[in-house]
């Protein structure tokens, strides 16, 4: 006797389906020949223009939905080998309406009736999943770019703010990108030390080199003199060509008798330093070599941003100015000549004499001035960075330090010529 007789076919598959009559998903039926025997209403509403579909083969809806050929048959291959099946992602298109769905599938087995033998399934609606996880990719991928755009302007900051470090004095770099306010005209006046240099006939210097050879001069120049101002402590105002002007006391200062000796230990240096150059500089043609020109001198400036709106310079003005450029001038070659004010701030530790008395252009009274005698000062202030070493056998001295990178690169050379040498030996 066999148990299914007794039953109704219909009506057990009807009991057998009830829980996805009501589904919100689009469930089906269909016998083991893939033959669809019961669908629920969401079915209908989800595939309205399919029709009737009963005794249809469910892959031929499938293919009705238009969906890609690769999908069906992983559908039959899957379920056949695995006796169940996930598609996590289709998308249909019925007329204006596109859906994204996922098809569940799974053999289904009964030992009593036959007839419940098939593939039972469901579609489930993922459109507003798939739109929620595609806005969220999306503004994944904005915050990436986001990312990326602010990466790449702090990138285009840094590059600037390092070039602007090469036009800007170290002092008023830091008091420029440390600042948290707006930025404002500044003025006062301040109690400054300030020093010209003069490179002696250099325009006539100029006239007979090649331009390559003045831009090295004058950049390796230029860099030494700027290594040692800022190692002293000096606020670089500004380069006219070969002249440079440096001032101590503004926006940094360690009273004025301290500014004072720190120039004055500037311009030492920066003489010490022209001399053990001359030898490099001939290398470049300058058989004669090169002299500079050095002027001190201290008072009340006024010193702050000043400009139009277009363009602030940071810089000096006063009599002091006026009288540092012209002393310069007055000055011997070699030599630095200080003002009556910056001797008596620093005659008790350097050695000097006096110079002559001198009336400037633009001063209406002879000034007295003084010239520094001694190049050696042993002075109790901020002490340079040598690019010097004595060792006991070797002695290292790199004359140009424009590019110290470049310096130490050609120090490896030499060390590797030094080792290949040794081993022919």
């Amino acid at each position: 006797m066999v148990l299914e007789e007794f039953f109704n076919s219909s009506k057990v598959i009807d009991l057998s389906f009830f829980n996805f009559q009501n589904a919100i998903t689009a469930a089906y039926f269909a016998d083991s020949d893939y033959k669809v025997i019961r669908t629920n209403q969401n079915f209908k509403q989800f595939f309205p223009a399919l029709g009737n579909l009963h005794g249809v083969y469910f892959p031929e809806i499938l293919e009705a939905l238009d969906v890609e050929k690769k999908y069906i048959d992983e559908f039959i291959e899957t379920i056949e080998k695995n006796g169940r099946v996930l598609i996590p992602r289709l998308e249909i298109v019925q007329g204006d309406d596109k859906r994204v769905l996922s098809l569940l599938s799974t053999k289904t087995e009964s030992t009593d009736f036959s007839f419940l033998r098939g593939v039972q399934g469901q579609f489930v609606d993922r459109t507003q999943e798939d739109k929620l996880r595609q806005e969220k990719d999306q503004l994944v991928e904005e915050q990436l770019k986001n990312q990326n755009i602010i990466k790449q302007k702090s990138e285009r900051l840094e590059e600037i703010s390092k070039r602007l470090a090469s036009y800007l004095s170290p002092q008023v770099y830091e008091s420029i990108f440390q600042s948290d306010g707006v930025i404002s005209k500044k003025h006062q006046r301040k109690n400054l030390t300030v020093f010209f240099s003069d490179i002696v006939s250099f325009t006539e210097l100029s006239d007979t080199l090649e331009p390559e050879v003045l831009a090295v001069l004058i950049n390796n120049y230029l860099s030494e003199m700027t290594n040692i101002a800022i190692e002293c402590g000096g606020t670089i105002d500004k380069f006219i060509g070969d002249a440079v002007m440096v001032f101590f006391g503004d926006p940094q200062s360690n009273g004025e008798r301290h500014d004072a000796l720190a120039c004055v230990e500037m311009a030492a240096k920066m003489q010490n330093r022209i001399a053990e150059l001359q030898t490099y500089w001939k290398t470049l043609g300058i058989r004669d070599g090169m002299q500079v020109r050095m002027g001190i001198s201290t008072g009340y400036c006024t010193v702050g941003d000043f400009g139009s709106q277009q363009r602030l310079d940071y810089t000096a003005f006063g009599s002091p100015v006026n009288l540092a450029a012209r002393l310069e001038s007055f000055a011997p070659a070699g030599n630095i000549i200080m003002s009556e004010a910056t001797q008596e701030l620093v005659g008790d530790q350097v050695g000097s004499e006096v110079y002559k008395a001198i009336t400037p252009r633009g001063f209406s009274r002879p000034v007295n001035t003084f010239i520094l005698t001694d190049h050696n000062l042993k002075l109790k202030v901020q002490e340079a960075t040598q690019f010097k070493k004595q060792g006991s056998r070797v002695s290292i001295d790199i004359f140009d330090t424009s590019d110290i990178r470049a310096a130490i690169a050609e120090l490896k050379e030499i060390e590797l010529e030094f080792e290949r040498l040794i081993e022919e030996e």
